[in-house]
């Protein structure tokens, strides 16, 4: 939302991501630059053609040399026939083999940013956060000044209002106008976002409104920009989602208005993330907009004339990954901010601020007025001011000069009088030739489209300059935006944490849509008969739900926490009507996928059902507990939705402890009970218990197993043994198991690879011994920040955080041969602590899950107790990371952050949708993976800390209108590694060049992220009833260790019916893990293979054959791979099944899939 009525303007923080390699020196020690695309016959004719010119500008120039002494003139502007792309580049050389040190030359990299900037916050007068722009007039006089007014309005799908109450209220009314007003005049413009309204209205819109709409957008005077479902946020939302997202929107527009959008524009996202410019360069963008950026980065940037810079990826030495960005200048992106640097001015020539509209007057004073004859020079020349002040802080002549706010032109009356005043003023600035400039309504297509002409034509490139073989005259640039401040000391720190409940459902939802897709996909690709498509044909209309719902969530007011009380409901709501239905088809589905069900309609209900269930949209899920009577069994099927055969202990809970666990076999399997633990210090016992066992499962497989009451022949599962801490000696011991007092100060659990040691007082991890000798402090502490100007955004903390555990809390161990766990409720100063928490270890030989710890905190933030606070857990240990730490950019690759003492604590807190891990010179490296997004900082060194919750009864001043209370309950699971560089020369230098994580981290985030699904019978039946062994393993073989299956679906499921058997009906998205190779290169997993060869995904599958793939982009549009940016392999290998993806890529293909016969 715009300032008038909403939040900041600003950007990053001071994090510096992967950082990137110092400039070379030369041309010639340029790295892996792209080819230009002119042929050398065409630079052989230009020579030939213009010899005796080049001949004698050679003359001149040397006698020039002679005669000025070695002084070199140098022009404005130097006029030559350039080549689109500038400099010659060395191929691209596709690599396959992950051991590569992955990284890129570029011009800037924000860690230099940031390096460099004071954070002085300067006051620079009329534009606050600048300086007084000036100019000489004489700098368009070889080029005129070419100015595109954008008119455009910022529709948010929920933050004050729901979705649904925007769209009724304020967002229909828009697209009429819209329609309206652009049809009355050739020379009107518009852009338009977000296609969640525009399928609403679509759905209520006459033919004769469709048809208009979409003649406007084939004649250019309407440009969908983004195209995405949502603008959506881009620090906490996971790179699958962000995929979705787009891919929902993109598709549906394609689909009904015929266009593929080729320029980004993210006006309102509170910094932005580099993964994101990497996903719309394999989509097939072209160009991309950004706004909000920390304000003296802007300011550093305008400077020096680079907020328009080609992005390019930290780890890509090749420039594949290049795509143009503009960022605008100022504080907001509404009108008084966006005309030019003076927003007194600029205010005046917003409209829809004359008496009689709905908005507000201009804070400034001077207001708008109508324009006529008598003061159209005057109006004029004061608006062609503020564009030629703003057009000085970039490098051509072509100015961009948006012209909206949220929910803006709502009305016939409001937009009539922008565009009849605005061309007015056009009129008067292009009939005066002397004025130099032309100024019109424009789209963004037209604005990058004459941007790239004008710097074809000239030459704008600095000497010494990299730049991009994509677009000559402007810098590349690496590097992240985050953390985005607007003004003075108020970072935008906060929203990684707010609503942490909802951050945690957004994942389920992510994890569980991927796993029905994946269901979908095998119901149909092994059927391909009417009869068996009912089930999930009829599913269809409630998948394109589910992706919706999760698409909508991830708008940058969703999945940030930062909306209204009532929306966050709506959206709430949502996610949880879609979990419903994809549990209930997953249910369904795995009866097809086993046998169970050979109707394969949808009619009958479900035999299964998930082992977690919801009973409310703000509630944790339970596990259903499993009630057997003496003979009888209850089957368990497990689904395992990633792409290698998975080892690892299962839980399921039940009410009496006397079970015995049986494979689809019905051979015994060694088991494990231990009692279930609760958040109550006065009943820790439910009086329940959990039976664990070790499950293997095939690569995206399923596999049955049954919990027995009275099977003759099995051992029943194994009581653990516990050892009990209270202060008051009153603990009771559940039966059956034995208990004992612990006595000691310190308590040990342990497994075959590791100890951890715990300081029984506090409950808390004290340090973690590896068998190989190594020692890790932990030293885990709980803490709290007191917050009185924090709000859904802010993070502005008092002071530093205070531990809030004392001595005397209560500890329960529990050990048994599988798992072994602490249990901790600690004592705090209020009645009912806010966190209780439990560490795990298992114990299974040759698995991830071995060299796991695992921490579950339970959160409670609630009640005024915790008003205005915010709840932390650190580790303090020895890691000497000298407050360098590295956090994940949307679960896709590494950033490197960095503690800097001249900005405060709130700007050295990072994002961390998925893992954050720190390690010293000597290649210690202690990682937290989570699978919720969650902010993190490095405040001292050794120290990693990570924000679990916030309460705060005060809005923030960024237009919401009320603090963050409405928590919830919740659990938050991380997943603790430490590893030991292995690797015989580590290096004590810091290393500049991105951080990838270790092979066996990739997996442990894999596991936590990708949990086994696992779904319980309704019914018991009687042990005599024996039925056969029931699996489904579809794939030929595990896919190699650093191959990840993003998704495999149908992406037209509504259609699928009507589409041929030739077509390419199914998708399958893979990405190809960077790890760090110094670390054990198989990650002690029993890794069987990498993707260092291809894969040949026509033999991919067991009985299923594939027998067309086709390479497209990541929003399944653009089958041109030239345009995606990938090398050539990705079109060759294809055709022929082999499949080789260099590490870091994601790549998609359109499959067309037959059963074996």
């Amino acid at each position: 939302m715009a300032f008038s009525s909403r939040r900041g303007g600003g950007s990053w923080v001071h994090s510096l991501l992967p950082t990137t390699t110092a400039k070379p020196t030369s041309k010639q020690t340029r790295s892996s630059l792209k080819p230009r695309r002119r042929t050398t016959a065409a630079f052989r004719d230009f020579i030939l053609s213009n010899f005796f010119t080049i001949g004698l500008s050679f003359s001149l120039l040397l006698f020039l040399f002679l005669l000025f002494s070695f002084g070199v003139p140098r022009p404005q502007q130097f006029r030559a026939a350039r080549a689109r792309y500038p400099r010659a580049r060395k191929p691209v050389i596709h690599k396959s083999v992950n051991d590569t040190i992955l990284t890129a030359a570029v011009d800037i990299t924000t860690k230099e940013l940031y390096d460099k900037i004071q954070f002085l916050d300067v006051d620079g007068g009329a534009w606050k956060q600048g300086w007084k722009v000036t100019y000489k007039g004489s700098e368009w006089n070889n080029e005129k000044l070419k100015v595109f007014v954008v008119p455009h309005s910022h529709n948010d799908p929920g933050w004050k209002l729901t979705v649904e109450e925007y769209y009724d209220r304020q967002s229909r009314h828009i697209l009429d106008t819209i329609v309206e007003t652009l049809s009355k005049d050739n020379r009107r413009k518009f852009i338009w976002e977000e296609m969640s309204y525009l399928e609403r209205w679509w759905r209520d819109a006459s033919d004769v409104k469709k048809e208009s709409f979409i003649n406007l957008v084939r004649n250019g005077q309407l440009e969908i920009v983004g195209g995405g479902w949502v603008m959506n946020d881009e620090a906490n939302s996971h790179y699958f989602a962000i995929i979705e997202q787009i891919t929902e929107g993109n598709m549906w527009l394609n689909e009904t208005v015929g266009v593929i959008p080729k320029n980004s524009w993210s006006i309102d996202p509170f910094g932005y993330s580099s993964t994101m410019a990497y996903l719309l360069r394999r989509m097939g963008f072209e160009n991309m907009l950004i706004q909000r950026t920390h304000y003296e980065l802007k300011k550093e940037l305008a400077w020096d004339k680079n907020l328009e810079y080609v992005w390019r990826q930290s780890w890509d030495a090749d420039e594949t990954t290049d795509i143009f960005v503009h960022m605008m200048p100022f504080y907001s992106y509404d009108i008084p901010h966006t005309c030019g640097p003076e927003p007194a001015v600029c205010c005046q020539f917003d409209f829809a601020r004359m008496r009689g509209f709905v908005y507000e007057l201009c804070p400034w004073g001077e207001h708008p007025v109508e324009t006529n004859q008598e003061n159209v020079k005057e109006r004029a020349l004061k608006l062609l001011d503020q564009y030629r002040k703003k057009s000085i802080l970039y490098r051509t002549n072509t100015l961009l000069i948006p012209l909206g706010d949220d929910f803006r032109y709502i009305s016939i009356d409001e937009a009539e009088a922008q565009f009849r005043n605005y061309q007015l003023l056009f009129d008067y600035i292009n009939s005066d030739p002397s004025l130099n400039a032309e100024a019109n309504f424009g789209t963004l297509d037209d604005y990058f489209r004459t941007l790239r002409e004008e710097a074809d034509r000239i030459n704008y490139s600095r000497p010494g300059e990299i730049g991009s073989g994509q677009i000559g005259g402007f810098p590349s640039l690496s590097g992240d935006f985050f953390t985005y401040a607007d003004r003075n000391q108020d970072y935008w720190s906060g929203y990684y944490v707010s609503r942490p409940f909802f951050k945690a459902v957004d994942r389920v939802l992510e994890q569980t849509l991927r796993g029905a897709e994946m269901m979908m996909a095998f119901l149909l690709g092994y059927c391909q008969k009417p009869q068996c498509e009912k089930l999930p044909t009829g599913f269809s209309y409630k998948l394109t739900a589910a992706r919706r719902n999760l698409a909508l969530f991830q708008h940058h007011d969703g999945v940030t926490g930062t909306a209204k009380d009532h929306v966050v409901e709506d959206y709430g709501t949502r996610m949880h009507m879609a979990l419903q239905d994809l549990q209930i088809f997953m249910s369904k589905a795995i009866e097809v996928l086993l046998g169970i069900r050979h109707e394969k309609n949808d009619h009958n209900p479900a035999q299964f059902e998930p082992a977690q269930v919801r009973s409310k949209y703000n509630v944790q899920p339970v596990h259903r507990t499993i009630s057997l009577h003496e003979g009888t069994v209850q089957t368990v099927v497990i689904f395992n939705p990633l792409e290698q055969t998975r080892n690892e202990v299962v839980m399921v809970v039940v009410e009496r402890p006397d079970v015995t666990v049986l494979d689809s076999n019905w051979t015994c399997v060694k088991s494990q009970i231990s009692p279930e633990l609760r958040h109550d210090k006065n009943k820790m016992f439910t009086g329940k218990h959990r039976v664990y066992w070790k499950a293997s499962i095939s690569a995206l497989g399923l596999q049955t197993y049954y919990i027995a009451n009275g099977f003759v022949g099995c051992e029943k599962a194994k009581p653990a043994r516990l050892r009990v801490f209270t202060p008051s000696n009153d603990l009771s011991c559940p039966a059956p198991y034995t208990c004992t007092k612990l006595e000691s100060d310190t308590v040990e659990i342990r497994n075959q690879h590791q100890t951890l040691t715990f300081r029984v007082n506090h409950g808390v991890l004290q340090k973690i011994s590896h068998n190989d000798g190594h020692m890790y402090v932990v030293d885990e502490e709980i803490g709290m920040y007191s917050s009185t100007e924090s709000g859904a955004y802010l993070f502005k903390p008092n002071g530093e955080a205070d531990p809030i555990i004392q001595d005397a809390g209560q500890i329960v161990v529990s050990e048994g041969h599988l798992v072994q766990e602490v249990h901790s409720y600690p004592n705090t100063a209020w009645e009912t602590s806010p966190v209780s928490h439990s560490t795990r270890i298992y114990n299974v030989e040759n698995t991830v899950q071995d060299f796991v710890v695992e921490k579950e905190y339970h959160v409670e933030l609630l009640g005024h107790d915790f008003n205005d606070k915010e709840l932390i857990a650190r580790y303090k240990t020895d890691i000497d990371n000298r407050r360098v730490f590295y956090s994940d950019l949307n679960g896709f690759q590494m950033s490197r952050r960095e503690t800097y003492d001249k900005i405060p604590l709130q700007g050295n807190y990072y994002p961390m949708p998925s893992l954050s891990f720190m390690q010293d010179p000597n290649g210690q490296r202690f990682s937290v993976h989570t699978r919720q997004s969650l902010g993190v900082a490095s405040l001292k060194n050794g120290w990693l800390e990570i924000m679990l919750d916030r309460r705060l009864v005060r809005d923030d001043g960024r237009g919401l209108g009320q603090g963050v209370m409405d928590n919830r309950p919740m659990n938050v699971l991380f997943h603790i590694l430490v590893e030991s560089n292995i690797s015989s020369s580590a290096n004590p230098t810091p290393n500049p060049s991105p951080r990838s994580p270790s092979l066996l981290s990739h997996l442990v985030g894999a596991h936590l992220n990708y949990p086994l699904h696992v779904f319980i019978a309704k019914k018991p039946q009687e042990i005599s009833v024996q039925p056969p062994p029931r699996s489904f393993s579809p794939l030929a073989a595990s896919l190699p260790c650093d191959l990840h299956v993003v998704s495999f679906k149908v992406p037209q499921p509504l259609k699928y019916s009507q589409q041929t058997v030739e077509e390419s009906r199914f998708v399958i998205v893979l990405q190809r893990r960077h790890y760090d190779s110094s670390y054990c290169r198989k990650g002690r997993s029993q890794c069987l293979n990498l993707a260092d060869e291809p894969v040949n995904l026509f033999d991919m599958f067991k009985g299923l054959a594939v027998l067309n793939a086709k390479p497209t982009s990541l929003n399944l549009l653009h089958e041109d791979s030239d345009i995606l940016g990938y090398d050539r392999q990705f079109g060759d290998g294809a055709q022929e099944g082999h499949i080789l993806i260099s590490p870091m890529e994601i790549q998609a293909y359109k499959l067309q899939l037959r059963p074996h016969q």
